[in-house]
């Protein structure tokens, strides 16, 4: 009856009306049907369920314990030999961030990472306890890796974005949100912040030109940076597009302002941020291995 002109199989059992177009939740919940219980959402994808607006949609992963082998249309099965601790929705949020390390580049990495610390989705102290406590799982090198590179305080992916190009440049690392005193009785909050130059870094998003609230208000707060004598730079998309050029007009302006340490680099170091993480903890998983083999590490 099913095979008739009205439906169209999605997955074996799993059927749409063929006018239908699958959405991205479509897909998950045909997944969610053609899986059995024991297959967790994991990953970017588990992530995604908390809100975050980032990040491929497709191919939903899912991890299984033990064996399993399906091939579905749109979907990703992970198979491991001992499930990460689970809540009500997948594998629990420290876990798939992890999971995601595996398979992020850096700077997605931070970006991610910060979002889950500042909605308090996760915290330091669980993800580097449950990386530790299960080394052998994918991305947990990455993830204790990563971690000195997170910030809760990261209100955006792009401020996120932004922190990670300019420290991985060799320039300092800003301090982020910062609540700035601008003149008695007066204070601001700023995206990026070097304290000892008294010099701000601010992320203008696409909101900050198109709402003329918000456009007007962001006239008067330039003005007030200006009053207090704080230097700034306008970081926008199309500048973090071209994050050498962004990194470079930082600089100029941290110099101005009596900065006279290392110049920015663009060598391996700036080139891993748009690498694999896997690949940029290479040397401390060989190292760790090592250690082990040599019954160093308890």
């Amino acid at each position: 009856m099913l095979e008739g002109q009205r439906f169209v199989r999605v997955h074996d059992g799993v059927w749409r009306v063929r006018d239908h177009e699958m959405t991205d939740e479509d897909w998950l919940l045909a997944a969610q049907l053609a899986l059995p219980a024991r297959a967790h959402l994991t990953g970017i994808s588990r992530l995604q369920q908390l809100g975050l607006d980032f990040g491929p949609r497709l191919p939903i992963r899912f991890v299984v314990e033990g064996d399993l082998h399906r091939q579905l249309e749109n979907v990703f099965l992970h198979r491991t030999k001992k499930l990460a601790p689970r809540d009500e929705i997948g594998i629990c949020v420290a876990a798939a961030f992890i999971a995601y390390c595996s398979l992020a580049r850096v700077i997605d990495a931070v970006k991610v990472g910060d979002w889950l610390l500042h909605h308090g989705h996760m915290t330091l102290d669980e993800l580097k306890a449950l990386a530790y406590g299960a080394r052998w799982r994918a991305g947990a090198f990455e993830a204790l890796w990563i971690c000195d590179y997170l910030d809760g305080d990261s209100r955006s992916l792009k401020e996120s974005e932004t922190r990670a190009v300019l420290e991985f440049a060799g320039l300092p690392r800003p301090k982020v949100n910062a609540t700035v005193p601008l003149w008695e009785t007066v204070t601001i909050i700023v995206d990026l912040f070097y304290v000892a130059f008294r010099a701000a870094v601010e992320y203008e998003g696409r909101q900050h030109f198109e709402d003329p609230i918000q456009f007007a208000s962001d006239i008067g707060r330039y003005a007030a940076l200006r009053r207090g004598e704080i230097a700034y730079v306008q970081a926008t998309n199309e500048k973090l597009n071209q994050p050498r050029h962004l990194v470079l007009e930082v600089h100029q302006m941290l110099v101005t302002r009596g900065y006279d340490g290392p110049a920015p680099e663009f060598g391996d170091r700036w080139a891993s941020l748009f690498g694999p993480l896997s690949k940029a903890v290479e040397g401390l998983r060989r190292e760790f291995l090592l250690r082990d083999a040599s019954g160093e590490v308890a």
